[in-house]
């Protein structure tokens, strides 16, 4: 990026924020339960029906497995708890982007908004929906089938129509009305919720029952041993699973108590949020083997499915389908404001900082971020690439938000801080993702040259 264009930058980033630093798309109307919603809605998707799979294949043990879910809970944890001190010490629309801007200037702002535009966000709602779209055919492709396992394969156009199909139900729920994003969210979180409980629940009645694990339909095959590498690979699956502990941060603006309610929205997110994943993942492994899970992108609808036949595979399958409805309906709320925040603050055209003047939503914002994941779902590569492309955008961002919060600590000592975590909690943080960082160079060297050459893009 050239210097006058950098200028430019700062001067309508100023100007912006000079006009309106705490405003939001809307009135300040969110409470702490619609934060909570937010993220437990956001966490509770196709990470815990998914990830467990890709966890135990890495890891080739349920204890280890186990071990790694306890260990990406804390280490987001500490994140989360960074994000808090950031969203209640600024608290605007935006999140990280916001945070960067604040700390680092609008250059890296710029390639974080650009990122997240282009990879980051609209990735992340592609496997939400190709998820979605995987179990509800499934449900489907096997509804006249018999009680054996599903093994059919179910075409990719078929997939891939669904989940755009269900994009576009997506879009028009959330820019139908100001509040039907946030109170659907709320309704579908409890419905997750309770699903996520009833699969603990007959998991744990499997188990006192000494009953013997199932290995419905997979047949065993021979593994290298695991290695660092393997490990953090496992790591990063449940980091994966986790991922949404900073979604409340994206609509501080229009929270009625940001700096009150972030924070407790946070801790109390994914305290609920731990406890539940590492459950169903002994749940899992009361009713799986090792084997069937490590081989399993569909774990739930292989849960049911051994519990209770074609019937409980499909009730499971349906879940999941809910769950990743759940994700996409709060994600594509709270993206949007990414979308509003960088337009106001000049990194995008003006037209995308507009609202509807009826509806009073960010319509065009919205539709831009739709535009991109339904590329995606067609151009992406399929589920296992696109979560890769992900993980690797997203946790270079990570470090340099939860740095910030040290940058801040030393050079504005002064600055209002209503919640402030340790400062041990964002050394960690840093400290781990450094190293995860490193992995994905030698272990996805692909992915991580497609988040360079968008970066590289969005400064040429």
């Amino acid at each position: 990026m050239n210097r006058t264009r950098l200028k430019t930058l700062e001067w309508r980033y100023a100007e912006a924020e000079a006009e309106s630093s705490n405003s939001a798309p809307g009135e300040k109307q969110l409470t702490l339960i619609n934060g909570i919603a937010l993220i437990v809605g956001l966490q509770i998707g196709s990470g815990i029906f998914s990830s467990p799979g890709v966890i135990v294949a890495h890891t080739q043990s349920a204890s280890a497995s186990l071990v790694i879910w306890v260990i990406a809970a804390l280490l987001a944890w500490t994140g989360a708890s960074s994000f808090a001190e950031l969203g209640a010490s600024l608290p605007r629309n935006g999140g990280a982007q916001a945070y960067l801007a604040y700390t680092y200037g609008p250059l890296v702002s710029y390639l974080f908004t650009w990122t997240a535009i282009l990879l980051l966000s609209p990735g992340t709602k592609a496997v939400n929906s190709l998820v979605f779209a995987e179990y509800l055919n499934r449900v489907l492709w096997n509804a006249t089938r018999g009680d054996d396992a599903p093994s059919e394969i179910i075409p990719n156009w078929v997939i891939n129509t669904t989940a755009v199909a269900v994009v576009i139900f997506v879009v028009i729920l959330v820019v139908g009305t100001r509040s039907l994003g946030p109170r659907a969210a709320v309704i579908l979180t409890c419905i997750k919720v309770l699903a996520l409980l009833s699969v603990i629940v007959l998991g744990f009645m499997n188990l006192f029952l000494g009953r013997d694990t199932v290995h419905p339909y997979m047949k065993p095959a021979t593994e290298p041993p695991p290695t660092v590498a393997s490990y953090a690979q496992a790591l990063y699956a449940g980091l994966w699973a986790f991922d949404g502990f900073n979604q409340a941060n994206y609509v501080a603006g229009e929270m009625r108590h940001p700096a009150r309610d972030i924070p407790r929205a946070i801790h109390l997110s994914m305290g609920l949020v731990a406890v539940l994943f590492f459950f169903a993942n002994v749940a899992y492994f009361s009713v799986l083997d090792r084997a069937a899970i490590a081989r399993s992108n569909t774990v739930a609808l292989d849960f049911g499915w051994a519990l209770f036949g074609r019937a409980g595979g499909m009730f499971f399958a349906l879940v999941v389908a809910l769950s990743c409805l759940g994700v996409l309906t709060g994600s594509l709320f709270t993206s949007a404001r990414v979308i509003y925040a960088a337009a106001r603050n000049g990194q995008l055209p003006r037209t995308f900082g507009v609202l509807d003047e009826h509806r009073g939503t960010p319509v065009r914002a919205v539709l831009l971020q739709a535009a991109f994941v339904i590329a995606l779902i067609f151009l992406g590569g399929g589920f296992r690439a696109l979560v890769r492309i992900a993980v690797v955008a997203l946790w270079g961002f990570y470090f340099l938000t939860v740095f910030a919060v040290i940058i801040l600590r030393v050079r504005e000592p002064d600055l209002p801080r209503p919640y402030r975590t340790w400062i041990i909690t964002p050394l960690t943080f840093c400290a781990v993702t450094i190293f995860l960082l490193c992995v994905p160079a030698v272990a996805a060297p692909r992915e991580t040259l497609v988040v360079v050459c968008a970066d590289y893009m969005a400064t040429g």
